[in-house]
């Protein structure tokens, strides 16, 4: 059930669209594994505080991914998209907003000066849209503080090297993906700005499903937000680890990987 629209405005005529949503199987469930073929969001947060969101440009009907968006730490907790191939395209550094909820969410300014990066979950380069100008991935709802050196070197590298499984592994290359953001808390709480959290930890996983929904192909990373290593692990390992982390049952896949 749609429960709202934002329109993400820049000063130009592009308009990307985020379709603030209950729930994510009936207005976007593409992005979702399906085991039994039934689709199986993941964990939903309680509270009014996080928003569900359904992603897409103004020119298309389709969403191009789903996000769990965070107000009062104005990160995103998780984006879930499909891979399905890359398309060549160009880089932005036009970033979108959202008016509708602009006290509640990151903007630019707020990244200025601040030491960290806007840091994509759903990375540029996994996209099929031919115009990153346009692409809704250039929502500031779809970036989190990174750390610089993690973003552009061992994180980077992490994007680039599951493309290469996918070409591989997957059948027809395409893969459920899932990325998301730890927020930092406590006496390690870092506040950017004195405006939007940032996270303690990076994380992203991806499910490979053969033509009946079956995983052929899984795997999953975790790092702090510093320039080290992601840590490979099984998709089962990252949801122990990510139960943990954010203190809730966390289930990624629905048990298909």
């Amino acid at each position: 059930m749609k429960i709202g629209l934002v329109l993400l405005l820049f000063v130009d005529s592009s308009v990307v669209v985020g379709e603030v949503v209950l729930d994510f199987s009936k207005d976007c469930p593409q992005f979702f594994a399906k085991p039994n073929g039934q689709c199986t969001p993941l964990t939903v947060f309680p509270g009014n505080r996080y928003r569900q969101i359904c992603q897409r440009q103004a020119n298309q009907k389709m969403s191009e991914f789903a996000t769990v968006y965070d107000t009062a730490n104005r990160i995103p907790v998780y984006l879930v998209y499909e891979y399905v191939g890359r398309a060549p395209c160009n880089r932005t550094d036009v970033w979108y907003i959202e008016p509708q909820v602009r006290n509640n969410q990151a903007l630019n300014e707020g990244y200025v000066n601040s030491g960290y990066d806007k840091g994509h979950l759903y990375p540029v380069f996994h996209t099929n849209t031919q115009s990153c100008v346009k692409n809704s991935t250039f929502t500031l709802t779809n970036a989190a503080p990174q750390n610089p050196s993690f973003n552009r070197g061992q994180w980077r590298k992490m994007e680039s090297d599951v493309v290469e499984i996918f070409r591989s592994k997957c059948s027809q290359n395409r893969a459920y993906v899932v990325t998301g953001v730890v927020p930092s808390t406590g006496n390690t709480k870092i506040l950017v700005n004195n405006s939007m959290n940032a996270p303690s930890h990076f994380w992203s996983a991806y499910c490979c499903p053969d033509n009946n929904n079956q995983s052929i192909s899984s795997g999953g990373y975790l790092a702090p937000n510093s320039n080290q290593k992601p840590t490979d692990v099984t998709v089962n390992i990252l949801e122990q680890r990510l139960t943990k982390l954010y203190a809730i049952n966390f289930v990624l896949f629905g048990g298909m990987c």
